[in-house]
């Protein structure tokens, strides 16, 4: 490649290989892919027909500091060639990083506290980055720039960090499993669960902010963010708790503002005005308790809808899940430990895991997860079995690729099962999946083939608003067209504008750095 042999680096590869590049040679994220029309050095048979050397490899460009990881398989004629190949951005060159042997060697003696108080509230330093939304990626942004020497200011309009999670139904708990979500700089304890009850993690976000020492404003509110001058890319104006606004003109923005920043989508159903019990979203519910004794009915047969509707049984309230569409369906029991094997006890470092996990491309994955999906289906055969005989719709996804395809193409569609589905299949969370809905009545639900379902209280379990909302309520009309459209997958397997720019740059890099 230094050499620039373009032919001589095409004889390594086979004929239909993968290349997936993260920021090292392309400065964003892109996956190639040939079609007809050092150490860590391993031969992985994932399948008895399925064989590859897997290893990896450094490297340096002009700017920065990369690895990479490449898979060799057998060709017909003996030799092996690389069938995908991943490079990744590390480091930039002449910026390491304020840790390890170049963190503070200063005493401090009782100057901390002010110090602190002056950084967070930016009074001799403004920051050169806002991120706005104080959960997990807001956090874990600002902690990689600040170890860079970059001030970033986290903007949370929540009373506390944590809140959105602590703010959720108090039944919320989290199905990636712990090594899989591992935070920068600070990891999980080796005591912490598998799985990661939601109030649990809004106490461990809220601990993470501080012991990082990073600079957030919870109670404030990012009200527009605009073309800036001075010489900067954005002005932001962000609004305090107590009605105060505060300008900075920064380099960069970040949103990490969830799914439409969390604001439910509940479909336009007729007759809402006449019905004469309540009607909430996922996002509005807590406590199943609040319910007693009341006939409730969850619209949505997902994952929030499981939750809610295994709440209501434990609390001994009557409910029923309207299914309006198939679900994907899998125990975490059979299939966490086939799809997350790397990130499970006793799996390799986060750091290499994370980087193995990457240096598959989706539409690669995508195929292997046919046959995993399969498996995993096998495994849960009885589970299965026993939600076709009570009536609940199934799929197994696009071309039957699983859970996974599902959450990078729509986050949604899918259950992960921890105990819902054998309600479901016992009778104690009741079933209606014959038919959609035509409107509301004065006492709860009409469907299409006139057969009704009384109800007080009607929770729609039904995702959250369109994805470039938050955006454009920030940003100027001029610049609501040229948005990308935010997560599913472009047209090489990567993820929309999933941490990379979302908007297409002007002439003028209007907006080339949120």
């Amino acid at each position: 490649m230094q050499s620039k042999n373009i032919p001589a680096v095409i004889d390594l590869l086979a004929d239909d290989v993968f290349w997936r590049d993260m920021l090292a040679l392309t400065w964003d994220f892109h996956t190639f892919y040939s079609t007809p029309s050092k150490d860590l050095v391993e031969l992985q048979r994932s399948y008895p027909d399925i064989a590859w050397i897997q290893a990896f490899f450094d490297f340096e460009t002009t700017v920065g500091i990369a690895s990479g990881v490449f898979r060799l398989v057998p060709l017909a004629d003996g030799s092996w060639k690389a069938h995908t190949v991943f490079t990744n951005l590390g480091n930039l060159k002449g910026f390491p990083e304020e840790n390890g042997p170049r963190r503070d060697h200063q005493p401090n003696h009782g100057k901390w506290a002010t110090k602190r108080a002056r950084e967070i509230e930016c009074v001799a330093e403004e920051p050169s980055v806002i991120a706005i939304g104080g959960g997990q990626s807001g956090l874990e942004v600002a902690a990689r720039l600040k170890m860079l020497g970059i001030k970033t200011l986290v903007v949370e309009k929540n009373e506390r960090i944590g809140d959105n999670w602590r703010k959720r139904y108090a039944a919320l708990c989290l199905h990636d499993p712990v090594w899989y979500d591992h935070m920068p700089y600070i990891p999980f304890p080796a005591s912490w669960p598998v799985y990661t009850p939601a109030l649990e993690l809004a106490d461990w976000l809220e601990s993470y902010a501080h012991s990082m020492e990073l600079d957030v404003w919870t109670s404030a509110t990012v009200t527009s963010v605009i073309p800036g001058t001075k010489g900067k890319k954005w002005t932001v104006i962000v609004q305090r708790a107590d009605g105060k606004e505060r300008t900075f003109e920064v380099n960069h923005v970040v949103f990490a503002l969830n799914f439409g920043s969390g604001m439910g989508r509940i479909p336009d159903i007729p007759g809402q005005d006449e019905f004469k019990g309540q009607i909430l979203h996922s996002s509005e519910y807590n406590l199943a308790t609040d319910h007693v004794g009341k006939k409730v009915t969850v619209v949505g047969a997902c994952t929030s809808a499981h939750h809610i509707c295994a709440d209501y049984v434990e609390n001994g309230v009557d409910v029923t899940m309207v299914q309006r569409g198939p679900s994907y369906v899998m125990s975490t029991k059979e299939g966490m430990p086939r799809l997350m094997s790397i990130f499970w006890e006793g799996g390799p470092p986060t750091d290499i895991a994370d980087r193995v996990a990457a240096s598959y491309p989706n539409s690669f994955l995508t195929l292997m997860h046919i046959r995993v999906t399969k498996d995993i289906a096998d495994a849960d055969k009885e589970l299965l079995d026993g939600l076709r005989k009570r009536g609940f719709k199934l799929t197994l996804g696009d071309n039957d690729s699983g859970f996974p395809p599902m959450a990078l193409k729509k986050a949604g569609g899918y259950y992960l099962d921890v105990g819902a589905s054998q309600m479901i299949i016992d009778g104690k969370i009741k079933l209606k999946s014959d038919g959609p809905i035509s409107r509301f009545t004065q006492t709860g639900l009409l469907f299409e083939d006139g057969s009704t379902l009384d109800a007080d209280v009607v929770v729609f379990a039904t995702g959250y608003a369109d994805t470039q909302h938050p955006y454009r309520a920030l940003l100027p009309e001029s610049l609501h067209d040229k948005l990308y459209p935010i997560w599913g997958l472009d047209k090489e397997g990567e993820l929309n504008s999933a941490w990379r720019e979302v908007g297409g740059r002007a002439k003028d890099g209007e907006l080339g750095a949120l």
